[in-house]
């Protein structure tokens, strides 16, 4: 699969980590997952990080129509960010955010965890793999 979730109970942060190459099934599968996730746990921060991505097999339009989609209730709530290494990652992630504004001017685009954590005021995580 290509992605994975993590949570720090401590201070509620849902992290999904995405892995290999990504296609638009694979991003419709994630969505779906990502609001569940994210409604069970009802996270005060949502991670996703692009750094384990080895190839974008996706449409920009599938980007596109994902940034027009408003959020859940919960999801507005949290503050989002997204780890775009890459400039791949970093210009399909601007995408995203520029399609969906303004319920996505919010999400924040970093290139590292270190640069999230620091974003979040946050020096010390821990993650563990959900289900």
């Amino acid at each position: 699969m290509g992605f994975r979730f993590e949570f720090d109970s401590v201070n509620q942060i849902l992290l999904t980590k995405l892995e290999g190459a990504i296609s638009d099934d694979v991003i419709r599968q994630l969505e779906g997952a990502l609001r569940k996730q994210a409604s069970e746990k009802k996270p005060l921060v949502q991670i996703v990080d692009c750094s384990g991505i080895t190839k974008f097999d996706m449409s920009s339009e599938l980007v596109r129509h994902l940034g027009k989609r408003k959020p859940p209730a919960h999801a507005l709530q949290a503050r989002r960010l997204i780890i775009a290494p890459t400039p791949v990652s970093f210009g399909l992630a601007r995408m995203y955010q520029m399609a969906g504004e303004p319920q996505h001017a919010s999400v924040a685009i970093v290139r590292s965890m270190k640069e999230a954590l620091s974003e979040l005021g946050i020096e010390q995580v821990k993650f563990e793999p959900l289900k």
